[in-house]
């Protein structure tokens, strides 16, 4: 997928314009028109979101410019996403232990639910 966009990109000549800071803006903007569909539903509402075709639609359009422009973030600073996530989440499973085991010394408590 990255390759395809690079190539998209590269055939519209818009790699100058596709600098990390203005990828990070863009995927910030897709990110929010994410939001903007769920900005006022209840948390009911917002579980049954695909269930309407036209939104469902929205949704899935969104979505798809996020990972877009992510992908091209991380094409653009030679990121590999999965590894950079693998990572993350062996991370996040040292900081923030299942209850009841002890997390190693000097590592985060497992009462903060914030996925940093």
């Amino acid at each position: 997928m990255r390759d395809r966009l690079a190539a998209f990109a590269a055939a519209r000549d818009w790699q100058p314009f596709h600098t990390p800071k203005n990828l990070a803006s863009a995927l910030s903007v897709e990110a929010a028109e994410l939001v903007e569909i769920f900005q006022w539903l209840t948390p009911e509402q917002s579980a049954r979101v695909m269930a309407d075709p036209g939104t469902a639609d929205r949704v899935t359009d969104e979505v798809a410019d996020v990972l877009a422009y992510l992908l091209q973030f991380c094409g653009v600073l030679g990121i590999d996403p999965l590894a950079a996530l693998s990572a993350k989440i062996d991370r996040n499973e040292r900081r923030f232990p299942v209850p009841g085991e002890r997390a190693p010394e000097g590592q985060g408590s497992p009462d903060r639910h914030s996925p940093e």
